[in-house]
């Protein structure tokens, strides 16, 4: 069995070449990738959950065009 990568927040700021500040923001609005706390301080992304959203935001923007 191969279980989905958990990247950290900076690492899924990087896989999504954005500021890890922005990605926070994005977090606590609830406009980004769904993260999750992995204890009390810790947040972690699942690798699959970055990249669908990632694709939605580029549907979204090629309906638009």
């Amino acid at each position: 069995m191969n279980p989905d990568p958990l990247p950290t927040t900076a690492e899924a700021a990087e896989l999504l070449h954005t500021p890890v500040g922005t990605l926070r923001y994005w977090r606590h609005q609830g406009t980004g990738p769904k993260g999750f706390r992995l204890g009390a301080r810790r947040v972690m992304y699942r690798r699959s959950d970055v990249l669908a959203w990632l694709e939605e935001q580029y549907n979204a923007e090629q309906v638009k065009a």
